[in-house]
């Protein structure tokens, strides 16, 4: 599969700064870059195009980024709560996605989507676990999100506390957590490999 040079509208981590000309698998540009406009197809007319441009794009991303800034500072604190059936063990039976935090932040006053959330594994035990959320390509915030099984005990995890957890052999294999490629695939409008393989250049 040949890639496709495009040029980069934002800063796309992993791939390069606004204005950069990069090569990236055409799944991966058709199905996420284009149609969120984070970049064009490199023609000779749209790299014409972009250069006209340039100067206010720098701009409107100067304002965004110190807009997402302002709110980043203000939301550097932020943690939430979610409630889910787990084992004695505190290995969790449901999954918790990017959709049930964007939720949960949007609740408690962060106003976020999905897309912005970031998860890198999977959830699979109760406590607290810290997410990315971006606000700007160049801005992101860390959110606590706090697992448990019921507000009490997210209380006593908030404080420091530990839940008393009867001691389990691990347990390999099981599938507790978050969303696999399908369902990341869901989110983002791309196949379930170009998902997996979405950070990936091509040189």
């Amino acid at each position: 599969m040949s890639a496709m040079e495009i040029i980069l509208l934002e800063r796309v981590e992993k791939l390069g700064q606004m204005g950069d000309v990069v090569k990236v698998k055409p799944g991966y540009a058709r199905n996420y870059l284009l149609p969120r406009r984070k970049a064009l197809r490199a023609t000779k007319q749209n790299r014409a195009h972009f250069e006209t441009q340039r100067a206010q794009l720098e701009a409107i991303n100067l304002e965004r980024r110190s807009e997402a800034q302002a709110v980043a500072e203000r939301a550097s604190d932020i943690s939430v709560v979610i409630i889910r059936q787990a084992g004695d063990s505190g290995q969790l039976y449901g999954s918790v996605s990017a959709r049930d935090i964007a939720e949960a932040v949007s609740a408690a006053g962060l106003s976020v989507e999905r897309r912005q959330v970031e998860i890198k594994d999977k959830f699979k035990a109760l406590g607290l676990h810290t997410v990315r959320v971006s606000l700007h390509p160049e801005v992101f915030v860390d959110v606590t999100v706090n697992i448990a099984r019921s507000e009490e005990e997210a209380k006593i995890q908030a404080a420091g506390g530990t839940i008393g957890f009867e001691p389990v052999d691990e347990v390999e294999d099981q599938d507790f957590g978050a969303a696999e490629p399908e369902e990341l695939a869901e989110e983002t409008g791309s196949t379930a490999e170009e998902t997996e393989e979405a950070a990936e250049t091509e040189h």
